[in-house]
């Protein structure tokens, strides 16, 4: 049963990934930005209308990323009564990788630096749970992991997912200049 540390930072964490949506959303919409009327006649405008929305989507789905593998996020979707330090290791590292895979494409419609966020982002975390599940018996039960895990990343003044966080919303914030 989660603490209610852990329940606070997972309430945190769905809140921002709800406001960043809506802010995304919200610009979106019409008349919200300072861009000149499109012309039909210009073929330029008319493919900046269709990229535009692709790359806000991109971003949308790098940022869900960042957060869907944040090890509390992965904790409260992973953990299974019964699991060993092993057994949760394999997961969350597992689900890293398939989360990754699932959204590799979206570095098309995405600078360079903000995809270089998600590149670092995962492999800081792939690296982070498994220093710390090395430091546990394999057949130690996954709380132990789960509990050194959050220890670790709550005493840190900003998580490697907060940091990606910042900088590919700064990317996307470009697209709306």
């Amino acid at each position: 049963m989660p603490t209610t540390q852990e329940l606070l930072f997972i309430f945190i964490i769905a809140g921002a990934v709800v406001l960043v949506i809506w802010t995304l959303k919200d610009l979106k919409k019409p008349g919200k930005s300072d861009s000149k009327p499109k012309s039909s006649s210009n073929p330029s405008n008319d493919q900046q209308s269709v990229i535009l929305p692709l790359q806000l989507q991109a971003y949308e789905r790098i940022v869900l990323f960042v957060e869907r593998i944040s090890p509390q996020s992965l904790i409260s979707r992973i953990n299974q009564p019964g699991f060993s330090v092993l057994d949760m290791q394999i997961g969350m590292v597992s689900s890293i990788k398939s989360e990754y895979d699932h959204n590799v494409s979206q570095q098309i419609y995405v600078t360079a630096a903000a995809w270089e966020a998600v590149k670092t982002v995962k492999e800081q975390t792939i690296s982070i749970i498994n220093q710390v599940a090395l430091k546990l018996p394999p057949d130690a039960n996954a709380i132990e992991l789960n509990k050194q895990l959050l220890e670790l990343f709550m005493a840190q003044k900003e998580s490697p997912a907060e940091i990606a966080a910042e900088i590919i919303n700064a990317e996307a914030k470009k697209l709306m200049q």
